[in-house]
């Protein structure tokens, strides 16, 4: 009913005008019921126009001239004839418009004429005649008007529609390049390397034990190292290539790497309480490469150190930690490396938090929080 309102009034206040004009003119016949009738036809019709715009025309051009015809009501007749003109011709229904306003002028018209007084000149209804002319053409032309503005500005946000999906489009086929581009950098740079290292590792190994020697615990750490990650190499690479699809690592290959930092020779134990999540993927990915990579700092920075994994489920949180015993001093400030940078955004950019610092006791101390129930 709101959009409608501004109608219904307008039927209201017209109404009204008309019965008090009628009843104040002095050339006017007096107010029947019938003539009340009328104008309250002609209100609803004109309450319904938006909804109705050819019927609510005719009901008004209609009931209008007959008023006029019956109580003599004047211009004041063709008021709500012209505004639901305007309407018709708005909403697009230009014949009717038109067709209507010619005949209820051609009606106003011969009605003025065959009961004009004797004593009244020619010229007072030829001028009458020609300014409602004026009136009604004025409204079909506006009505026209503002439908074609009406279809300019549709047009206008269609276009801006279509170029804001176009913008789109072409920034998700530049970020769709550039995935590309950096796996193919990403293949011809650490490939070939990591390929050279597992293969050389093998060979090694092969050897010691082609003489009967039993290989270092470092030279299998180191096969079996490159051997993961060339797989998580792939795995990246076909991400970029696809970034629909999400890499394989997640938490519950968190023992099998706790493994391979056992071989390298740093004592791992791990520590998981709360039933494994259906997990988010993403939090899921996050939080082994959280672990993968403290597990990897410890053996490049830590010395001979131990380390403690904890992996809690809980459900309104997920939280990894990884404490060591390291070298590293309390007194001495943390300077974050890129390995640390790329922990911090990969926990903040889930709306999780990470504290990494080093230990009052010695050591160093990583801890990731990711919210599992939507709050940050």
């Amino acid at each position: 009913m709101r959009p409608d309102l501004p109608y219904i009034l307008g039927g209201v206040v017209l109404g009204g005008f008309l019965l008090g004009n009628a009843a104040l003119a002095p050339d006017a016949d007096p107010v029947r019921a019938a003539d009340v009738a009328l104008v309250l036809a002609m209100a609803a019709a004109l309450a319904v126009c938006r909804r109705f715009p050819v019927p609510a025309l005719l009901v008004v051009a209609a009931t209008m001239l007959t008023l006029h015809v019956r109580v003599h009501a004047g211009v004041s007749a063709a008021f709500a004839v012209l505004g639901t003109v305007y309407i018709a011709a708005w909403r697009g229904h230009r014949a009717a418009a038109a067709l209507t306003s010619l005949v209820f002028l051609g009606g106003f018209l011969a009605y003025d004429v065959s009961t004009v007084p004797d004593g009244r000149p020619a010229q007072q209804t030829v001028e009458r005649t020609t300014l409602l002319l004026g009136w009604f053409v004025a409204a079909n032309v506006a009505g026209l008007v503002a439908r074609q503005r009406r279809a300019y500005l549709e047009q206008v946000e269609q276009r801006a529609a279509d170029a804001e999906r176009t913008r789109e489009e072409v920034a998700l086929r530049r970020a769709g390049e550039e995935r590309l581009r950096i796996a193919r950098d990403l293949h011809d740079s650490l490939t070939h390397s990591i390929s050279v290292i597992k293969v050389q590792a093998g060979i090694a190994v092969h050897l010691a034990r082609k003489r009967g020697e039993e290989p270092p615990a470092a030279l299998l750490a180191i096969q079996e190292a490159g051997g993961a990650a060339m797989r998580e190499l792939r795995e990246t690479l076909e991400v970029l290539r696809a970034p629909s699809e999400l890499g394989r690592a997640g938490l519950e290959r968190v023992a099998e790497l706790a493994e391979r930092t056992r071989a390298a020779g740093v004592p791992v134990q791990l520590t998981v309480t709360g039933g494994p999540a259906d997990l988010p993927a993403e939090v899921d990915q996050a939080g082994y490469r959280v672990v993968q990579e403290a597990l990897t700092n410890i053996a490049r920075h830590a010395g001979e150190a131990s380390a403690e994994v904890h992996v809690d489920y809980t459900p309104a949180r997920l939280t990894v930690s990884v404490v060591d015993d390291g070298r590293a001093a309390a007194d001495r400030p943390v300077t974050p490396g890129v390995g640390l940078r790329g922990m911090r955004e990969r926990v903040t950019g889930l709306g999780g938090t990470l504290q990494a610092d080093r230990r009052d006791g010695g050591g160093f101390a990583v801890r990731a929080t990711f919210p599992l129930d939507g709050t940050a």
